[in-house]
């Protein structure tokens, strides 16, 4: 005998006890729910993140706009712990939603927040004027693909990730739902990539720094376990010379480790405070010190 199909109820209830390996930060209301303040540092832009494809994409545009000589892009970048950390009081002013990263721009006399990571990365992107294009043309191909990231990836993480590699239980249907739909858009990309160097063109934008954590993390085998295999990402030839290109730039390689915490530890850099702190702070030259 099996159990009976869900039926939806007449009026939906929060239950803790379904939430799964997330219920006990999963809630379906918004705001503080304690009182943290959070840390400033002293360089003009203070980030509060972590080190998921999201956090990626900053801490990458930062390491880049250094590695182009703009002292004036200098940061300190907090680790925020997604264990409820992030509806510290402190936070929830920063980014009502309660999601990473979050940017305070204190480069002015009266700071202000930016929060969602395209708003950031376009945020700093204008403010430098670097990675992303002065044509009209050009900077309308730019935006797209980086508004195409930020609509399509809760498909691949809340979807796909979610139901492939963290429910608590394998759904059929969820699975090849969402697993279709992540293949077509590695499809989109990979023919986009075909001929183009780079998404938005033959230059290297913030559009890139976007997509690349999300769908160059998929593609190198990171994301959701043996997901790679199941995909067959392999099979994607320009999105896997893409991110193969990306993943070997300095900045990249540094600012993808910023505030990780998982894996080997020497490419875990919890906090990023100076750009000293890559080759002394890491983990493993934590572990060392003692």
């Amino acid at each position: 005998m099996t159990d009976a199909p869900y039926m939806p109820p007449k009026v939906w209830t929060f239950d803790k006890e379904n939430g799964g390996r997330f219920a006990s930060v999963n809630r379906p209301t918004a705001g503080a729910t304690h009182e943290k303040v959070l840390p400033v540092g002293k360089h003009p832009f203070q980030l509060y993140s972590r080190g998921t494809p999201n956090g990626q994409k900053v801490t990458i545009m930062f390491e880049e706009l250094l590695a182009r000589g703009h002292a004036g892009a200098e940061y300190d970048a907090w680790l925020i712990q997604i264990d409820g950390e992030q509806f510290g009081s402190g936070f929830v002013e920063v980014n009502p939603n309660s999601k990473i990263p979050a940017l305070v721009d204190r480069s002015r006399p009266v700071p202000f927040r930016v929060f969602e990571s395209g708003a950031i990365l376009l945020h700093l992107a204008d403010k430098f004027r670097e990675f992303i294009p002065r044509a009209t043309a050009a900077r309308a191909e730019c935006l797209s693909w980086l508004f195409w990231q930020m609509g399509s990836a809760p498909y691949l993480g809340g979807g796909f990730g979610h139901f492939y590699h963290y429910a608590p239980e394998k759904i059929e249907y969820a699975i090849n739902r969402f697993a279709m739909e992540t293949k077509r858009q590695m499809d989109v990309l990979d023919r986009r990539l075909k001929d183009n160097e780079y998404l938005a063109g033959n230059e290297y934008t913030i559009a890139d720094m976007a997509v690349w954590p999300w769908y160059g993390g998929l593609a190198e085998g990171r994301l959701y376990g043996d997901s790679a295999t199941f995909l067959d990402v392999q099979s994607y030839k320009n999105v896997q010379r893409w991110t193969a290109q990306i993943a070997a730039r300095p900045a990249v390689k540094r600012g993808r480790i910023v505030n990780r915490t998982s894996g080997d530890p020497a490419s875990q850099l919890h906090e990023r405070h100076d750009a000293s702190d890559f080759e002394t702070r890491t983990q493993d030259k934590l572990a060392k010190q003692g």
